[in-house]
């Protein structure tokens, strides 16, 4: 292969590349609020849970 051609080549994927990283990133950020509202609603869920299931005393009759 003549180094031109593969000089032209390696810039064209380098390009590629990038692009596709850049996308990654951006859908990363788009992300992180999502996962933020994940976790606080499975917290919300968990804290719900230990209320409904708190060991109340026994009744002594």
């Amino acid at each position: 292969m003549h180094p031109e051609t593969h000089l032209t080549l390696h810039h064209a994927r380098a390009a590629e590349l990038r692009a596709e990283a850049a996308a990654h990133r951006l859908a990363a950020r788009a992300r992180v609020p999502l996962d933020l509202r994940g976790r606080l609603g499975w917290t919300l869920v968990e804290v719900g849970l230990r209320l409904a299931s708190a060991k109340r005393p026994a009744l002594v009759g």
